[in-house]
């Protein structure tokens, strides 16, 4: 029975430090975002954590090895993971208020100290499995049966701490209580190990560490995890740390670092001037006359909380929407504060390219609108997916896609429409003014500008919805060239984090987040 609860030990301390990597990076990426530079330094530094654990407790193992040390330390480990995130909390609500006003200085001190936090409970965590291994070693002739065994144990738990936060804990109870509920577990591993291979009386002296646990269970994870101006909604998914602003009757939909709006609405005013409605001049491109009743269909991939959906079911009275959208609590969110509840619209809970790809439907408009600024999924930026963009819109069809760009770099611009360009004929661009957003039209058929200034006067002369007709003026007021012929993103290779986080970067270093202030 004492051989196998110290199995059952390895197993939870492995989970347990797998379960704080995954929490650490959505701790983080609730202000930072969830980029690879944020990956790399979440694993990163954990990883060096773990080395220091495993060597160190080699080293403690070989000089003490008592079972009383063994859970001495996973008691401290434990209270130490569930102490974390509140320390954590009003270094993340400050470094929240300086990502708004993109202080540099704030934000990297921020980032290194919240990643410094970790050190103590990661090591400690780590120390779990030589310790083990040490003292589960009777026999030197079974040293290799013995280790690997412990590894595989160790390596299952892992495996369960891999998924169990980001399905289902941080859902279910968010992150700080995922951190305790981890936290909490450990401390009754390490409590009844105690009872097993010491005694009772010797862990009485260690009882203040649950007392303290059940104290943070109660009191320690209340209030909002940013104290966000005007935010009257805050909740975590799997995908998302997802917020929802009101001022002046408008709200707006704010996704993880919150930089940028997803998703907007006003009960009575239609225009935000952004992105959502560039998407309804798509079809204008095309041959002259082109009227709204010619457009039947749309797939908006990135749907959101359907402020595009809501302002197309209003200009195209007849449409039908497919709107792809992979996180299904931003759906929540759009049918309870976005008045996303139109019954032209079909939401498809799925990847966007997953989801064109399963289906047999034609449209005359493909939205794509599925990043997180500047961050575009890498899938939807290749030449195979154009292609299959391509082959699910009508003959004279149209995509649009919205780019992130700095000021000082039009790289992604070039690049996606150099890879689009590919597949589709004819390209047509606009900046869209007071924002780093591109947007990027594509048709089918040949089309043209002179095709767009016609059907606009068309327009202007017919009883068009003013929503369009300001879109479209707009659109012409901030024309651009076309794209610079640059490189070609496909399956294999599409550098897009790469490329995106060297515009970040010469951005910030180039000064222009005072442009920002």
């Amino acid at each position: 029975m004492k051989k196998i609860y110290l199995y059952i030990t390895v197993f939870f301390s492995g989970m347990t430090a797998l379960a704080v990597e995954l929490s650490a990076s959505r701790l983080i990426g609730n202000i930072y975002g969830s980029s690879n530079l944020v990956w790399a330094s979440v694993i990163g530094l954990i990883l060096i954590y773990l080395t220091l654990g495993y060597w160190w407790g080699g080293r403690l193992a070989d000089k003490h090895p008592d079972y009383r040390y063994f859970y001495r330390i996973l008691m401290w480990a434990s209270l130490s993971v569930g102490l974390v995130p509140m320390a954590a909390r009003p270094i993340l609500r400050v470094t929240a208020n300086a990502f708004d006003r993109l202080q540099v200085g704030i934000l990297a001190g921020a980032f290194i100290t919240i990643l410094i936090l970790f050190v103590i409970p990661v090591t400690l965590v780590g120390m779990a499995s030589p310790f083990a291994l040490k003292l589960a070693l009777k026999d030197a002739s079974v040293a290799g049966k013995t280790a690997g065994r412990l590894s595989a144990i160790s390596t299952l738990g892992s495996f369960i701490g891999t998924f169990l936060p980001v399905l289902v804990l941080v859902p279910l109870i968010g992150t700080y209580r995922t951190f305790l509920f981890f936290s909490s577990l450990l401390m009754l591993v390490a409590t009844l190990g105690y009872f097993v291979y010491v005694n009772g009386k010797v862990w009485l002296r260690y009882a203040w560490m649950p007392l303290v646990l059940v104290l943070l269970w109660i009191f320690g994870a209340r209030g909002a995890d940013k104290a966000t101006e005007n935010m009257i909604y805050e909740m975590e998914s799997s995908y998302n740390y997802i917020q929802v602003l009101e001022q002046d009757s408008y709200r707006y939909l704010r996704l993880n670092e919150g930089q940028g709006m997803h998703s907007v609405y006003h009960p009575t005013n239609l225009n935000y001037r952004g992105p959502w409605s560039q998407v309804l001049v798509a079809p204008f491109f095309n041959e002259a006359p082109h009227g709204v009743d010619s457009v039947n269909r749309m797939a908006i991939l990135g749907l959101a909380a359907g402020t595009t959906a809501r302002q197309s079911s209003v200009v195209y009275e007849d449409i039908r929407i497919d709107g792809y959208e992979i996180d299904p609590k931003i759906v929540e969110v759009g049918k309870k504060f976005f008045a996303m509840n139109q019954p032209n619209l079909q939401v498809f809970v799925e990847d966007g390219r997953w989801g064109l790809a399963n289906t047999d439907e034609l449209y005359d408009i493909i939205s794509v609108d599925a990043y997180r600024p500047p961050y575009i999924p890498w899938h939807m930026t290749t030449v195979e997916f154009f292609k299959m963009v391509h082959e699910h819109l009508t003959d004279d069809g149209v995509l649009t896609i919205n780019i992130g760009r700095s000021p000082l770099d039009r790289t992604l611009v070039n690049d996606l429409g150099t890879t689009i360009g590919e597949v589709f004929p004819t390209l047509f661009i606009i900046d869209l003014p007071g924002s780093f957003n591109t947007i990027l039209f594509a048709t089918k058929a040949p089309g043209s500008w002179e095709n767009f200034y016609e059907n606009y006067t068309h327009l202007v002369d017919s009883d068009a919805e003013p929503l369009l007709l300001e879109a479209m003026a707009l659109t012409i007021n901030n024309r651009q060239g076309p794209p610079a012929q640059t490189r070609v993103y496909t399956d294999d290779q599409a550098p897009i984090e790469w490329l995106t986080n060297k515009m970040v970067v010469d951005f910030i270093l180039a000064g222009g987040t005072e442009d920002l202030q």
